[in-house]
């Protein structure tokens, strides 16, 4: 059995995660290497029902995206993550002032190597699911201090798309788990 790992990409609404996520798997595929994109799953949660947010939607959400790293987990050695329950975690506390205890359980963000937290310097790009156009620097605030809570250092990508493509590359490499997961020649 192989060790996952898995790299958490978070961060305001509409600055690049899933781009980024899926761009990073790609590049570790065609390197060699048993990488996957995990999508942000809620997407594929609101694809057939209205967009009404309830606590236990955003409890669905969470338990939908570690289900998602789960099964990624049994074909792949790294996974990138198009956010985590913590997306969920600030989702509920924006909405309802806490999260429920349900939600805190599923909550576990020393359980990826490397957090890339994305800055809110992009353009705003309209989503029927997006719904913050204004707030985004203070949702990045509420990132970081969550982040900083729990005692995870995160890597703070900006600038445009390839400067935070390279940003995150530089950060990969750095990881003790990248040399040991390089294919060998």
């Amino acid at each position: 059995m192989s060790i996952i790992h898995r790299i958490a990409v978070v961060g305001p609404e509409s600055c690049g995660k899933s781009t980024l996520s899926a761009q990073l798997a790609a590049s570790m595929q065609a390197q060699g290497m048993r990488a996957a994109h995990v999508p942000e799953y809620a997407r594929d949660y609101y694809a057939h029902r209205p967009y009404q947010v309830a606590m236990s939607d955003i409890e669905a959400i969470a338990r939908g995206q570690l289900q998602a790293e789960q099964a990624a987990a049994r074909q792949y050695d790294w996974l990138i993550c198009d956010t985590t329950v913590l997306t969920c975690k600030i989702w509920a506390e924006v909405a309802f002032g806490q999260a429920s205890p349900a939600l805190l359980q599923d909550y576990r963000p020393q359980d990826y190597v490397l957090t890339l937290l994305t800055a809110a310097d992009i353009p705003w790009q309209p989503d029927p699911l997006r719904s913050h156009p204004a707030e985004r620097d203070w949702l990045l605030g509420l990132y970081q201090a969550e982040l900083v809570a729990v005692g995870i250092d995160p890597v703070l990508l900006q600038g445009n798309e390839q400067q935070r493509l390279d940003q995150a590359w530089h950060a990969m490499r750095q990881l003790p788990q990248w040399t040991d997961s390089l294919p060998k020649k």
